[in-house]
């Protein structure tokens, strides 16, 4: 899903500290705690959002990282988010469990399913909409967004592309690489800048000393079992965050069940963004002419055909939020070194 949050932020909440220090030699890890964010309504969806955060907003050009469920759509409703704009970035969507579909104004219409990767490149503009299919029960993923670089956003154009990765097996799990290479197994889909996206699942008692790209920074977002990296204790919905010069990272499963985890690297981006709502720009003046054209309806951002929303009373197209009363900043983003300390 998106941010389709009325009053959103520029940035908040911080990462927290390591419960239990690193093994001896290993690598130096920090961190990140999720924060919960509804997602529209009283019977909104919740989501737990990692990044970005106050003291850290990429993770080389990894800049949105919402996990959510096992949700109950009895209970909540599911996804259902009218049509609603991006810029300047790449929508990445993988599901645990349940169905979603997926229509945007690029004239790409799909359902996303679990083990298939999504990933929609917004270019200059574009607007989508997304909603749980009517079989779906329980929904489960997580939504990530990545960052065009500056000298291909305006010229990128308007994409959908899809990916369904085979297994790789290891000694005690499997992994899904579903955006560039790890295990041996490589991702066809085209990014802009370095990056890897994959699942792991780990059985219990297993580890996993993954060999892992120097260059990249890392963050892994546990999403079930007793997991840890580098002797560090990660907590579901926390993300364990190394820094570039790692050459290997290990991964074990410490618990009597099953643990699964999305491990997300690349170089780092070494560009300012101006991240607000839906919209990544260089300025705040950039962000505000989004703002303005959404609202006109302009042809940056063109219109979605196949919506059917679960409410039919519902909005088909939300309406963007006031811009706050000061001056958008660049996001903070530090070293690319782990600070386990608070």
């Amino acid at each position: 899903m998106s941010n389709v949050e009325i009053d959103p932020p520029e940035i908040e909440c911080e990462a927290g500290g390591a419960p239990h220090g690193p093994e001896p030699g290993g690598a130096a890890v920090e961190i990140i705690t999720s924060r919960d964010v509804p997602l529209g309504g009283p019977r909104a969806m919740t989501v737990k959002r990692t990044l970005p955060q106050r003291r850290r907003s990429l993770i080389g050009a990894w800049c949105f990282v919402d996990h959510y469920g096992p949700d109950d759509v009895a209970a909540t409703g599911g996804m259902d988010i009218p049509s609603h704009p991006h810029t300047g970035l790449q929508t990445v969507s993988w599901l645990f469990e349940g169905d979603v579909t997926h229509h945007d104004s690029g004239d790409h219409h799909a359902v996303v399913r679990p083990g298939e990767v999504n990933l929609m490149t917004s270019g200059a503009g574009i607007c989508h909409t997304e909603v749980s299919t009517q079989d779906t029960t329980v929904l489960h993923g997580v939504q990530l967004w990545t960052v065009l670089p500056d000298a291909v956003r305006e010229s990128a154009g308007r994409r959908f592309d899809r990916h369904v990765p085979e297994p790789v097996g290891f000694d005690g799990g499997s992994a899904l690489v579903f955006m560039g290479s790890l295990l041996g197994s490589s991702s066809p889909l085209e990014t802009f800048s370095p990056l890897l996206g994959a699942e792991l699942r780990l059985d219990p008692g297993a580890e996993l000393e993954v060999d892992v790209d120097p260059d990249f920074e890392h963050g892994l977002l546990v999403d079930s079992g007793d997991v840890t990296v580098e002797g560090v204790t990660v907590a579901p919905t926390e993300m364990a965050y190394t820094g570039v010069g790692e050459r290997t990272l290990t991964v074990r499963n410490t618990g009597p069940g099953p643990a699964r985890a999305i491990l997300l690297g690349g170089t780092p981006l070494g560009e300012e963004i101006v991240m607000w709502w839906n919209f990544i720009g260089r300025s705040h003046d950039e962000i505000a002419r989004y703002r303005e054209e959404w609202e006109a309806g302009s042809e940056r951002f063109g219109a979605v055909d196949g919506y059917i929303s679960h409410d039919p009373q519902g909005l088909s197209r939300l309406p963007a939020p006031a811009l706050p009363g000061t001056v958008l900043k660049p996001r903070n983003n530090p070293a690319s070194q782990a600070r386990p300390e608070r």
